[in-house]
């Protein structure tokens, strides 16, 4: 992978894979129902079976495109739209509100892309839905989350310290795992603390004490 210094060993790659394929099976089965119910002799089944495959063709496309720069993007200039536009519709209609700041914008590609990641991993310690903000530090993005939880689970931060052995990743940490691997191949490490009405996953420089 371009731009990591540490190489991703097979199973870490068989759990990226085996996620990315979980979040896709979801709206392309979808897809696949909607397109049987076209058949049917009632209009108003064939309506919202039209409506059911627009929708989740609409949110496969979305999950594509935010997959590809995160996990994807190795440098140069982005292709196509822009992070913060990736993120934005991506948590569109979703629970979960994101604000993607303008110093964020001015990052470089491949900082914006750990924070595309941040906003992914701090997203899943929100299953009631909340607000995530993702700024720009002198270390690099931080995400602010503020909802129901005001911490990431051991495993998650086991997995972005990049404390966990790749034997004992999971689907679930795969992807923290991935993030730490990231920032270390930008000189960061992953860190994360509670803060008043929910958590911040930030950067460290990679020598800081801790």
């Amino acid at each position: 992978m371009s731009g990591m210094a540490t190489t991703l060993d097979l199973r870490v790659c068989e759990l990226l894979m085996a996620r990315l394929c979980h979040d896709f099976a979801g709206p392309i089965a979808a897809i696949g129902n909607g397109a049987e119910l076209l058949d049917d002799d009632d209009p108003a089944f064939v309506r919202q079976a039209a409506t059911l495959i627009g929708e989740s063709a609409g949110s496969a496309a979305k999950r594509l495109q935010l997959f590809r720069f995160a996990f994807g993007f190795s440098a140069g200039a982005v292709a196509g739209p822009q992070p913060h536009t990736l993120a934005t519709e991506y948590f569109a209609g979703g629970n979960v509100a994101v604000d993607y700041t303008e110093a964020v914008r001015s990052l470089a590609p491949e900082w914006q892309r750990l924070g595309c990641l941040l906003l992914l991993i701090a997203s899943e310690a929100l299953p009631r839905g909340g607000m995530l903000t993702l700024n720009a530090e002198p270390a690099g993005p931080v995400v602010a989350a503020a909802g129901d939880s005001d911490r990431l689970s051991p495993e998650i931060l086991g997995a972005l310290k990049l404390q966990a052995t790749s034997d004992a990743l999971t689907s679930r940490s795969v992807t923290p795992y991935f993030a730490g691997l990231l920032a270390q191949s930008l000189g960061r490490r992953l860190a994360a603390a509670a803060m008043p009405g929910g958590f911040r996953i930030f950067c460290e420089p990679a020598g800081a004490a801790g």
